[in-house]
């Protein structure tokens, strides 16, 4: 079970939270990098975080999720693999690749049929989607092609006053980005190797590919 938010970074949470139902951008920490952050369900708002980041808008945004049984809302079929990946990893540096259900409309996937999830174990992130009451941007808080930030120092120096809040929570413990498996196919496919090794990946799954180049 995760640690409930300290007292101390409570106000930031509950202005992020109000800034995130407006439309607005919040930058928070995580246990891998910091995140930046919209409402998925507000357009207007996940088209801000393209133009902040400066990120081509046919790659669509991974979503944050408070908790496991949001996945089946916004994913389907969730096969059994992804189940056995989601019980071993989340909340964690897990970010898994779903077919996405019928009402997750194609503006916020960026045309696909498939939704990137992910639980973070880290008590920021979820407390601004059960806040928010649905699911928010879990893309990392920098621009496009530049290092993923630690601190909200770094994330002022890449993105500045384009957003709206950045909530410091220190030092991120992870220092790596999340671990991307795609279980759309037959066989998991990793996407992208962070935290979360080859190795533990293959002791949950057996049978793994990794994308070409990697």
């Amino acid at each position: 079970m995760l640690n409930k938010p300290s007292l101390k970074i409570k106000p930031q949470i509950e202005r992020g939270i109000s800034i995130l139902k407006q439309g607005g951008l919040v930058a928070y920490p995580t246990d891998t990098v910091y995140g930046l952050g919209a409402c998925v369900s507000l357009p207007q708002a996940v088209e801000r975080v393209y133009k902040v980041k400066e990120r081509p808008q046919n790659m669509p945004f991974p979503w944050l999720l408070a908790d496991k049984s949001q996945i089946t809302k916004f994913a389907e079929p969730v096969p059994p693999v992804a189940w056995l990946l989601i019980h071993s990893f989340l909340p964690g540096a897990l970010t898994i690749v779903l077919p996405k259900s019928n009402p997750v409309p194609d503006s916020i996937t960026a045309g696909g049929a498939t939704i990137a999830v992910r639980i973070p174990a880290h008590p920021v992130p979820v407390a601004l989607v059960e806040g928010l009451g649905t699911p928010i941007v879990g893309t990392s808080a920098n621009l496009s092609g530049r290092p993923s930030p630690l601190t909200a120092d770094e994330v002022y120096s890449q993105l500045g006053d384009k957003v709206d809040l950045i909530i410091d929570g220190g030092r991120c413990p992870g220092g790596k980005e999340s671990t991307i498996v795609d279980v759309t196919g037959e066989t998991p496919v990793v996407l992208r190797e962070g935290t979360i090794s080859r190795e533990e990946l293959e002791q949950i799954c057996g049978s793994i590919l990794f994308k070409e180049g990697d």
